[in-house]
């Protein structure tokens, strides 16, 4: 009789531990359920993304406050103890635009830096400026991400940014949702945004591109601990955006619901190498 009291209790106190909150994210007008929208917990390093029926679940303890954000919406804040969450769309005034043609990046490969495991979703952008002496080639036909994926078919979201005056990224310069496939393993997608007729400004442009905590993106990673023989395996998602070595670009990531400038990072102890995302940009008059 005790033991079993006792395995009651252990039941009881390992749910309370790893409890899990679910919700859906809608449309506040259309009540649409909104698939991809990436989800953190405000100040902590945990998130997910919803499915392409709007819902999501998080493993947390105790209540804590969201942080909302989807392309084409007002970004929300709202308690994990709601399961409905309402999200407004944007309205969206969009000037003409003018974009920028990239520095060494033409149609060229660059060099690659393997990622660290994804704990939550980001977005990871880089600037684009147009050159001088290539003034006619200011119209953007194709965007070129250079992934590494351990699923078949991965996807991430595609995003392009104008530059706000303080030299960060402002508002989406394309309203609708850009989602791309990939193949597994290393390759090169070449996204055709040519009917956006894209063009860039003398204060630049920035292109992003967003990780999506989904299912179809979900892998097992073997890791192991120093010393030890013994493998156990952690919850990691793909695509992976590949790095440029030595890249003077500037860069900028958005993790937990704020944009921050990436700086340069030492990844060995003898020299340092930017943080750039591989993407390229082929621009035509």
């Amino acid at each position: 009789m005790k033991e079993n009291r006792l395995i009651w209790i252990f039941i009881i106190v390992s749910q309370f531990t790893f409890s899990q909150i679910k919700g859906i994210v809608k449309d506040s007008i259309s009540g649409e359920p909104i698939p991809y929208v990436n989800i953190w917990v405000e100040n902590e390093t945990i998130g997910t993304t919803s499915e392409a029926n709007g819902g999501f679940s998080l493993d947390i303890k105790e209540e804590k406050l969201l942080v909302f954000s989807a392309l084409g919406y007002e970004s929300k804040k709202s308690s994990s103890k709601n399961e409905l969450i309402l999200l407004k769309p944007k309205v969206f005034e969009l000037n003409e635009v003018v974009i920028s043609i990239p520095k060494k990046t033409i149609e060229s490969e660059i060099g690659f830096y393997l990622p660290e495991n994804q704990v939550i979703p980001w977005i990871l952008a880089k600037k684009f400026n147009l050159e001088e002496n290539n003034q006619d080639l200011k119209f953007i036909k194709e965007i070129s991400f250079f992934t590494k994926s351990k699923v078949d078919n991965g996807v991430f979201r595609a995003r392009i940014f104008k530059v706000k005056s303080d030299g960060m990224p402002g508002e989406d310069l394309v309203s609708e949702e850009i989602i791309v496939e990939v193949k597994k393993g290393k390759s090169k997608t070449k996204l055709d945004v040519s009917k956006y007729n894209i063009q860039i400004p003398k204060e630049g442009i920035i292109v992003g591109f967003e990780s999506l905590f989904i299912d179809k993106n979900k892998y097992s990673q073997e890791a192991r601990v120093i010393g030890s023989k013994k493998a156990t395996y952690i919850e990691n998602y793909s695509p992976h955006i590949m790095y440029c070595d030595d890249s003077d670009e500037v860069c900028y990531v958005f993790r937990s619901a704020r944009w921050i400038t990436q700086k340069r990072a030492k990844y060995n102890t003898t020299q340092k190498s930017s943080f750039a995302p591989a993407i390229t940009l082929t621009i035509t008059n």
